[in-house]
Protein backbone atom coordinates (compact mmCIF):
# COMPACT_ATOMS: atom_id res chain seq x y z
CA UNK A 1 0.00 0.00 0.00
CA UNK A 2 1.46 3.26 -0.78
CA UNK A 3 0.38 5.20 2.27
CA UNK A 4 1.82 8.42 1.79
CA UNK A 5 -0.25 8.60 -0.86
CA UNK A 6 -3.57 8.14 0.69
CA UNK A 7 -2.83 10.08 3.76
CA UNK A 8 -1.95 13.10 1.33
CA UNK A 9 -5.14 12.51 -0.62
CA UNK A 10 -6.85 12.22 2.95
CA UNK A 11 -5.37 15.57 3.93
CA UNK A 12 -5.92 17.60 0.89
CA UNK A 13 -10.01 16.48 1.72
CA UNK A 14 -9.70 17.43 5.24
CA UNK A 15 -8.75 20.87 3.99
CA UNK A 16 -12.16 21.40 1.91
CA UNK A 17 -13.54 19.52 4.84
CA UNK A 18 -12.64 22.39 7.12
CA UNK A 19 -14.03 20.55 9.94
CA UNK A 20 -10.11 19.23 11.32
CA UNK A 21 -8.20 21.84 13.35
CA UNK A 22 -4.95 21.42 11.88
CA UNK A 23 -6.14 22.81 9.01
CA UNK A 24 -7.09 25.90 10.33
CA UNK A 25 -5.18 28.96 9.55
CA UNK A 26 -3.70 31.89 11.94
CA UNK A 27 -5.28 35.05 12.07
CA UNK A 28 -3.95 38.50 10.60
CA UNK A 29 -3.85 39.42 14.15
CA UNK A 30 -1.47 36.71 15.10
CA UNK A 31 1.15 37.30 13.03
CA UNK A 32 0.89 40.93 13.77
CA UNK A 33 1.72 40.07 17.15
CA UNK A 34 4.29 37.82 16.20
CA UNK A 35 5.84 40.88 14.41
CA UNK A 36 5.46 42.90 16.92
CA UNK A 37 7.49 40.07 19.51
CA UNK A 38 4.45 38.42 21.15
CA UNK A 39 4.24 34.68 19.75
CA UNK A 40 3.33 31.34 20.51
CA UNK A 41 3.11 28.12 18.78
CA UNK A 42 1.45 24.75 19.64
CA UNK A 43 2.75 21.34 18.24
CA UNK A 44 0.02 19.38 20.19
CA UNK A 45 -3.61 19.72 21.02
CA UNK A 46 -3.46 22.51 23.85
CA UNK A 47 -0.37 23.48 25.83
CA UNK A 48 1.82 26.04 23.83
CA UNK A 49 5.79 25.38 23.43
CA UNK A 50 7.55 27.39 26.12
CA UNK A 51 9.63 30.09 24.81
CA UNK A 52 12.88 29.00 26.11
CA UNK A 53 12.55 25.70 24.35
CA UNK A 54 13.13 28.19 21.74
CA UNK A 55 16.90 29.58 19.99
CA UNK A 56 16.62 33.39 19.51
CA UNK A 57 14.10 33.26 16.19
CA UNK A 58 15.48 35.91 14.24
CA UNK A 59 17.55 35.27 10.99
CA UNK A 60 17.52 31.03 12.58
CA UNK A 61 16.80 28.50 9.61
CA UNK A 62 14.03 26.37 10.51
CA UNK A 63 12.44 23.52 9.09
CA UNK A 64 8.79 23.11 9.96
CA UNK A 65 8.28 19.53 9.11
CA UNK A 66 4.62 17.99 8.16
CA UNK A 67 3.47 20.83 9.71
CA UNK A 68 1.03 22.59 6.73
CA UNK A 69 -2.00 24.12 7.70
CA UNK A 70 -1.21 28.00 8.09
CA UNK A 71 -0.35 27.59 11.93
CA UNK A 72 3.55 27.11 13.11
CA UNK A 73 5.44 28.50 10.21
CA UNK A 74 3.14 31.87 9.67
CA UNK A 75 4.09 32.53 13.72
CA UNK A 76 7.64 31.64 13.08
CA UNK A 77 8.30 33.48 9.80
CA UNK A 78 6.93 36.85 11.99
CA UNK A 79 8.92 36.44 14.35
CA UNK A 80 12.39 36.79 12.30
CA UNK A 81 13.26 33.09 11.56
CA UNK A 82 13.91 31.93 7.67
CA UNK A 83 11.06 29.15 7.47
CA UNK A 84 11.07 26.06 5.31
CA UNK A 85 8.06 24.08 5.40
CA UNK A 86 7.60 20.23 4.10
CA UNK A 87 3.98 18.88 3.94
CA UNK A 88 3.11 16.01 2.55
CA UNK A 89 -0.32 17.65 1.32
CA UNK A 90 -0.26 20.31 -1.71
CA UNK A 91 -3.92 21.49 -0.13
CA UNK A 92 -2.48 22.30 3.41
CA UNK A 93 0.71 23.98 2.42
CA UNK A 94 -1.93 25.80 0.60
CA UNK A 95 -2.75 26.71 3.61
CA UNK A 96 0.27 28.32 4.46
CA UNK A 97 0.61 29.88 1.14
CA UNK A 98 -2.71 31.35 1.70
CA UNK A 99 -1.20 32.88 5.04
CA UNK A 100 1.96 33.88 3.48
CA UNK A 101 0.56 36.18 0.67
CA UNK A 102 -2.31 37.69 2.55
CA UNK A 103 0.30 38.77 5.29
CA UNK A 104 3.13 39.04 3.27
CA UNK A 105 5.49 36.61 5.01
CA UNK A 106 8.63 34.94 3.21
CA UNK A 107 7.69 30.98 3.16
CA UNK A 108 9.70 28.39 1.26
CA UNK A 109 6.58 25.31 0.69
CA UNK A 110 8.13 21.89 -0.10
CA UNK A 111 5.83 19.44 -0.06
CA UNK A 112 7.29 15.78 0.45
CA UNK A 113 7.79 13.04 2.58
CA UNK A 114 8.56 13.55 6.30
CA UNK A 115 10.85 10.53 6.12
CA UNK A 116 12.71 11.45 3.04
CA UNK A 117 14.61 14.96 3.18
CA UNK A 118 16.57 14.39 0.92
CA UNK A 119 15.65 17.69 -0.63
CA UNK A 120 17.99 19.25 1.98
CA UNK A 121 21.55 19.34 2.43
CA UNK A 122 23.32 17.70 6.19
CA UNK A 123 23.32 20.74 8.36
CA UNK A 124 20.55 23.23 6.47
CA UNK A 125 18.57 23.73 9.69
CA UNK A 126 19.07 25.46 13.47
CA UNK A 127 15.59 24.33 14.40
CA UNK A 128 12.95 21.48 13.48
CA UNK A 129 9.44 22.19 14.39
CA UNK A 130 7.74 19.39 14.10
CA UNK A 131 3.49 18.89 15.38
CA UNK A 132 2.19 16.07 15.90
CA UNK A 133 2.15 13.73 12.54
CA UNK A 134 4.30 11.28 13.18
CA UNK A 135 1.32 8.81 13.58
CA UNK A 136 1.11 8.70 9.55
CA UNK A 137 4.25 7.21 8.52
CA UNK A 138 5.10 3.51 8.98
CA UNK A 139 8.70 4.13 10.27
CA UNK A 140 9.71 6.79 12.97
CA UNK A 141 12.89 6.09 13.03
CA UNK A 142 13.38 7.06 9.77
CA UNK A 143 12.18 10.78 10.77
CA UNK A 144 14.62 11.28 13.70
CA UNK A 145 17.49 10.11 11.93
CA UNK A 146 16.84 12.78 8.79
CA UNK A 147 15.90 15.13 11.30
CA UNK A 148 19.28 14.60 13.31
CA UNK A 149 21.03 14.82 9.41
CA UNK A 150 19.30 17.89 8.39
CA UNK A 151 20.60 19.70 12.05
CA UNK A 152 23.12 21.70 12.50
CA UNK A 153 25.39 19.83 16.06
CA UNK A 154 23.72 21.18 18.45
CA UNK A 155 20.62 22.45 16.82
CA UNK A 156 17.50 21.92 18.62
CA UNK A 157 14.01 19.77 17.24
CA UNK A 158 10.94 20.35 18.96
CA UNK A 159 8.69 17.38 18.14
CA UNK A 160 5.12 16.22 19.34
CA UNK A 161 3.36 13.03 19.25
CA UNK A 162 0.50 10.40 19.66
CA UNK A 163 1.28 8.44 23.13
CA UNK A 164 0.62 5.25 21.88
CA UNK A 165 -2.03 3.68 24.34
CA UNK A 166 -4.64 5.12 22.85
CA UNK A 167 -4.27 2.99 19.90
CA UNK A 168 -5.24 0.34 22.17
CA UNK A 169 -9.17 1.51 21.98
CA UNK A 170 -12.07 0.98 19.76
CA UNK A 171 -12.36 4.24 17.87
CA UNK A 172 -15.63 3.77 17.30
CA UNK A 173 -16.56 2.42 20.26
CA UNK A 174 -15.34 5.99 21.64
CA UNK A 175 -16.15 8.36 18.96
CA UNK A 176 -20.17 7.00 18.79
CA UNK A 177 -20.60 6.05 22.40
CA UNK A 178 -17.77 6.69 24.63
CA UNK A 179 -16.78 3.51 26.03
CA UNK A 180 -13.58 2.48 26.22
CA UNK A 181 -13.31 -1.12 24.47
CA UNK A 182 -9.60 -2.53 24.47
CA UNK A 183 -9.33 -3.63 20.69
CA UNK A 184 -5.99 -3.60 19.13
CA UNK A 185 -2.59 -4.78 20.06
CA UNK A 186 0.53 -2.22 19.99
CA UNK A 187 2.21 -0.87 18.19
CA UNK A 188 -0.98 -0.22 15.86
CA UNK A 189 -0.84 -0.85 11.93
CA UNK A 190 -4.41 0.50 10.80
CA UNK A 191 -4.36 -1.35 7.51
CA UNK A 192 -3.26 -4.45 9.16
CA UNK A 193 -6.56 -4.48 11.48
CA UNK A 194 -8.64 -4.97 8.59
CA UNK A 195 -10.56 -7.04 6.22
CA UNK A 196 -10.37 -6.59 2.70
CA UNK A 197 -13.62 -4.66 1.81
CA UNK A 198 -13.31 -2.68 5.34
CA UNK A 199 -10.16 -1.86 3.87
CA UNK A 200 -11.38 -0.82 0.57
CA UNK A 201 -14.16 1.47 2.55
CA UNK A 202 -11.55 3.27 4.17
CA UNK A 203 -10.03 3.96 1.40
CA UNK A 204 -13.00 5.59 -0.77
CA UNK A 205 -13.99 7.63 1.90
CA UNK A 206 -10.83 8.78 1.82
CA UNK A 207 -9.66 8.28 5.73
CA UNK A 208 -6.50 8.52 7.23
CA UNK A 209 -3.72 5.62 7.97
CA UNK A 210 -2.35 5.80 10.95
CA UNK A 211 0.30 3.86 12.94
CA UNK A 212 0.61 4.03 16.95
CA UNK A 213 4.73 3.42 17.37
CA UNK A 214 6.14 2.49 20.63
CA UNK A 215 7.66 4.99 22.85
CA UNK A 216 10.89 2.85 21.77
CA UNK A 217 10.59 3.50 18.47
CA UNK A 218 9.82 7.51 19.42
CA UNK A 219 12.10 8.31 22.23
CA UNK A 220 14.88 5.40 21.57
CA UNK A 221 14.37 6.45 18.63
CA UNK A 222 15.67 9.72 18.48
CA UNK A 223 18.50 9.33 20.61
CA UNK A 224 19.77 6.93 18.54
CA UNK A 225 19.57 9.09 16.05
CA UNK A 226 22.07 11.26 17.54
CA UNK A 227 19.41 13.31 19.87
CA UNK A 228 20.02 14.13 23.69
CA UNK A 229 16.51 14.76 25.34
CA UNK A 230 16.17 17.98 27.06
CA UNK A 231 12.80 18.97 27.50
CA UNK A 232 9.28 16.94 27.60
CA UNK A 233 5.61 17.40 28.80
CA UNK A 234 2.57 15.90 28.41
CA UNK A 235 -0.84 17.27 26.62
CA UNK A 236 -4.54 16.15 26.76
CA UNK A 237 -7.58 16.88 23.61
CA UNK A 238 -9.22 19.51 24.07
CA UNK A 239 -12.98 19.70 25.37
CA UNK A 240 -14.18 20.61 21.71
CA UNK A 241 -12.45 17.51 20.49
CA UNK A 242 -15.16 15.61 22.30
CA UNK A 243 -13.53 12.70 23.06
CA UNK A 244 -13.57 11.27 26.73
CA UNK A 245 -9.75 9.96 26.65
CA UNK A 246 -9.09 13.41 27.57
CA UNK A 247 -10.40 12.66 31.34
CA UNK A 248 -8.03 9.54 31.81
CA UNK A 249 -4.91 9.94 30.11
CA UNK A 250 -2.45 12.52 27.85
CA UNK A 251 -3.06 11.75 24.30
CA UNK A 252 0.40 14.30 22.97
CA UNK A 253 3.70 14.20 24.07
CA UNK A 254 6.26 17.26 23.10
CA UNK A 255 9.90 16.67 23.29
CA UNK A 256 13.09 19.48 22.77
CA UNK A 257 15.88 16.91 21.86
CA UNK A 258 18.83 18.27 20.90
CA UNK A 259 21.36 17.10 18.50
CA UNK A 260 25.02 16.26 18.69
CA UNK A 261 27.84 14.36 17.32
Amino acid sequence: MDIESLNRAAWDKAVDGGDNPATKVVSSQQVADARAGSWAIRVSAQRTVPHEWFPPLPGLRVLCLAAGGGQQAPILAAAGAEVTLLDGSPRQLGQDAFVAERDRLELRLVQGDMADLSAFADGSFDLVVNPVSTLFVPDVRKVWRECRRVLTSQGVMIAGFMNPDEFVFDPDALDDRGEFVVRYPLPYVEHETLDAAALQDRIAAGEMFHFSHTLEAQLGGMIEAGFVIAGFYEDRRTEEDGNPIRFYLPSDFVVRALAVD
